[in-house]
């Protein structure tokens, strides 16, 4: 069937790259309305690149002004070359006698594990990308200030109420403030009732509806790591004694996402071996415009 119909298996992997394995978290978040250009297609460092320009720059607001001509003031920015993250992923051999009939429970059943394990891994990048490397007044890094519970401090309503007064303090935008928690954290503040009692959860859909201290609440089992002092670690890191999984904050306005090509790679069986060969390549990346406006509690 692959032999015959490799292009039903692509286009069905783009309508499910689409619709399944979301990141909520990140729905709203600009996509940005540039060009991907393909360097090196086909070769073994191929990229997917984008250029953006990017500005920080800030008009003068002259109060009572009576000098004329009115002074000028330069308009100026800059632009800087993205190269998406890539995933691929390993072969998936399919025997010429499974691949029998361009049947759709067939291809799903091959496609679907790729596209779960790629949006996975692509959505702990953006999450692990978005959160700030170390404390800054502009990225905060806090650790949470509850019972201590292991090698970690519980999530107080307190802590979400610090983040609040951080972001407020280096201006960032209200509108469009959120906060992802790690498991530990969302359970933590499940057992708050004093404080959040029905608002955190909605119990007929089983969703997180709630905004608390001008943050948007989102979970996601993904977080990134931090070391007991605060520090974040590389991405893909084990695990070591003392690290907690932290929660992060971010303004959407400063966040972007991009996504780039997806690509099958098909070798069809032959005759001295009956097995088809299939995977994926697909790019993409998320992170903030500045290192500014974002946050972690650990």
């Amino acid at each position: 069937m692959p032999a015959n119909f490799p292009e039903v298996w692509l286009n069905r992997v783009r309508t499910l790259f689409t619709t399944q394995d979301s990141a909520p978290w990140l729905d709203g978040v600009e996509e940005l309305n540039t060009p991907v250009f393909e360097a090196l297609e086909g070769q073994a460092g191929e990229l997917n690149q984008i250029h953006i320009p990017t500005s920080e720059f800030e008009v003068d607001v002259l109060v009572n002004n009576t000098t004329y001509p009115i002074p000028e003031q330069a308009y100026d920015d800059d632009s800087v070359t993205l190269t998406l993250d890539k995933y691929q992923t390993k072969a998936t051999t399919i025997s010429d006698d499974t691949a029998i009939g361009a049947s759709y429970p067939i291809i799903d059943a091959a496609t679907k594990p790729h596209l779960r394990d790629i949006n996975k891994k692509k959505f702990r990048k953006a999450a692990h990308a978005i959160a700030p490397q170390t404390h800054t007044v502009n990225t905060p890094v806090i650790e949470a200030t509850g019972d201590v519970i292991g090698t970690r401090k519980r999530m107080t309503y307190a802590d979400l109420v610090a983040m609040k007064d951080a972001f407020d303090k280096m201006e960032a935008p209200v509108e469009g403030r959120r906060v992802v928690l790690s498991t530990d954290h969302y359970n933590d503040l499940l057992l708050d009732r004093q404080n959040f009692a029905d608002r955190l959860i909605d119990h007929a859909k089983g969703q997180t509806v709630a905004v608390i201290a001008g943050f948007e609440i989102h979970q996601y089992v993904g977080n990134p790591l931090f070391t007991s002092a605060g520090a974040k670690k590389a991405f893909g890191a084990v695990e070591a004694t003392g690290d907690r999984k932290a929660s992060f904050f971010f303004t959407v306005e400063n966040i972007v996402k991009k996504t780039g090509s997806t690509k099958q790679y098909f070798d069809k069986a032959d005759t001295k071996n009956q097995t088809n060969r299939l995977n994926y390549r697909h790019y993409f990346i998320a992170l903030p415009v500045r290192n500014k406006y974002i946050g972690a509690t650990y």
